[in-house]
């Protein structure tokens, strides 16, 4: 039996590195794709060729979402039955700081790939998935979001990713591609980029624990968001490439909390006592046992336009594709806890 290829599009982020391991379980040839940089940025996918399982079938590939010469190169020379794109500039602050090159990597890159895929008549051979957000919702008023909610993106971020998400749409209808998106809500795990605020927390609470930190700054304390583990979504992307027919998806886990409420979570488990005192920017929290403040809130950490609350209807998505988040808010602290330590 012919083994499955897997192209990957950002193979050395979060969602890469975990789906890389999902699919090489599986048995498949995967191809992973990073931009060529001076610096190595390949701690997370290091272990897989630590595996002798692994590493015979796993390549590692230069291309840019930006060129889309390098992109049809590496298409036609692989020739996958899956591609899967996770590359993107993935930060929502930075996003206002980037937003020409947010949109050109996110939204245009999008495109680039089902163009070539278009271009190299590959439109009954190759399954794309498209990695959306739960940021295109933004500012809706929805009290969950699913499939029919209508995108309200508050940041070029989200907007980048809503071009994407209607363009990967477009293709499918027009030239019959099998191409999917997946709307993933927050989805965190022991190996998040440190400027995400879930890791952030975390490093920050441990470093200030062990006397290596002494405050840690954030900014929305009461935005709530539905946040799960990556180890599960990655197979709800699997899942989708596996239909008879390509759709899009929600993907959450339907409980929220506040940002305030995963660090007491946090703190709790790492072994503070803290206790939150002022409003608003002033708002901080302090060590019962020391009285010190180890928590504040500073203004550049709010976002030009925030988002008070995201939480997703997955029901879909585990009556179609028979998935269901298998990690709970309390386990995934734990796990990225003891990551840390």
């Amino acid at each position: 039996m012919k083994k499955k290829i897997a192209l990957i599009f950002g193979v050395t982020g979060q969602d890469g590195a975990y789906l890389s391991k999902f699919l090489l379980k599986k048995k498949y040839k995967v191809y992973g794709v990073k931009r060529r940089s001076s610096i190595i940025n390949t701690q997370r996918i290091d272990d897989i060729y630590k595996d002798i399982n692994f590493k015979s079938n796993f390549v590692l590939c230069y291309g840019d979402l930006t060129d889309s010469f390098s992109i049809l190169s590496l298409i036609k020379k692989i020739k996958p039955d899956e591609i899967y794109n996770l590359a993107a500039q993935s930060h929502v602050q930075v996003s206002f700081e980037v937003p020409e090159y947010t949109a050109d990597v996110n939204g245009l890159g999008t495109l680039r790939i089902l163009q070539a895929i278009k271009n190299l008549n590959l439109e009954n051979k190759v399954k794309f998935y498209q990695a959306g957000t739960s940021e295109m919702f933004g500012r809706t008023k929805e009290k969950f979001q699913n499939e029919k909610t209508t995108f309200y993106p508050a940041s070029p971020y989200g907007a980048s990713k809503s071009f994407a998400h209607w363009i990967t749409v477009n293709y499918r209808e027009a030239y019959d591609i099998y191409a999917c998106n997946g709307i993933l809500f927050n989805h965190e795990s022991p190996i998040r980029g440190e400027t995400f605020v879930t890791k952030k927390i975390i490093q920050g609470l441990m470093r200030i624990k062990n006397g290596n930190q002494k405050k840690l700054f954030l900014g929305n304390l009461y935005s709530k968001r539905d946040w799960g583990h990556a180890r599960d979504y990655v197979e709800a992307m699997w899942k989708m490439l596996q239909q008879k027919k390509p759709d899009d998806y929600v993907i959450a886990t339907g409980q929220t909390i506040t940002i305030k409420e995963f660090v007491n979570k946090a703190a709790k488990k790492i072994g503070f006592k803290i206790k939150w005192f002022g409003k608003g920017i002033n708002e901080k929290a302090i060590n019962i046992e020391n009285k010190k403040i180890i928590i504040e809130c500073r203004k550049r950490y709010f976002r030009p336009v925030d988002i008070d609350y995201l939480k997703g209807n997955a029901q879909r998505a585990k009556k179609l594709l028979k998935w269901s988040p298998k990690t709970s808010i309390d386990n995934l602290i734990d796990e990225m806890i003891q990551y840390e330590l």
